[in-house]
């Protein structure tokens, strides 16, 4: 028997809200801050005292700029008085750049009889691809008779990677594959960095060449050994 009732298209599930994408949406500001009072630091950072919202939000108003609740779960909330979109391009520039750097593979390479000064020139330009969010290769290249000794060149890596702890972790032990020692290094979490070679004056790390190139053509250190 057919069917009388009209063909009444898909049934509907029940209604789903929209999900909001914005990180920054759930940022309190202005008049969404619902405490009726608030710890409040000025634009320079300046303690400015607890005081009602309503009052902080009007030292905000004559200012030209924002009420932000930057601790929601303070007792009362802590709100700062700050230009909120300025806030907001910041953030999303530094998390643009750090997606940029984060699949980004850096090499420095590494002589089983290199100087003093050359292995911390090394070693500062190792810290500057990590503390940027890239990882970082290390290679050590044998030359000439150098192959024969090769605890030389896994006891000049292990230095370094000593020397590199506060600032990425191996991803595993260093290998000896062909003429080379490689190992590679991950970043630590930048909260947890602690550069100890990096000086205020380093170059940012796009305008740092890799060594891969450079040390590789280099015929010193030992080629006459051969």
């Amino acid at each position: 028997m057919a069917n009388s009732f009209p063909y009444a298209g898909p049934r509907r599930g029940p209604y789903q809200r929209r999900t909001n994408n914005d990180p920054f949406a759930s940022i309190r500001r202005n008049q969404r801050i619902r405490a009726a009072q608030a710890r409040v630091i000025s634009p320079e950072g300046k303690q400015l005292g607890i005081m009602p919202t309503e009052k902080a939000l009007q030292l905000a108003i004559q200012v030209g700029l924002d009420l932000v609740e930057i601790a929601p779960n303070a007792q009362p909330p802590v709100c700062r008085i700050m230009d909120f979109g300025k806030y907001v391009y910041e953030e999303q520039k530094k998390s643009s750049h750090a997606k940029a750097t984060a699949g980004k593979v850096k090499e420095v390479e590494f002589t089983a009889r290199i100087a003093d000064n050359d292995f911390m020139t090394k070693l500062r330009r190792t810290e500057q691809f990590l503390n940027m969010g890239s990882k970082v290769k290390l290679r050590l290249k044998f030359r000439g008779r150098e192959l024969a000794h090769p605890e030389i060149g896994f006891g000049v890596i292990n230095k370094a990677l000593a020397e590199l702890t506060e600032m990425g972790h191996p991803d595993s032990p260093p290998k000896l594959l062909g003429k080379h020692i490689n190992v590679m290094l991950t970043p630590l979490p930048a909260n947890k960095r602690k550069p100890k070679f990096l000086r205020p004056d380093d170059e940012d790390e796009d305008d740092i060449p890799d060594d891969s190139a450079s040390d590789a053509d280099n015929p010193g250190d030992g080629e006459g050994d051969k």
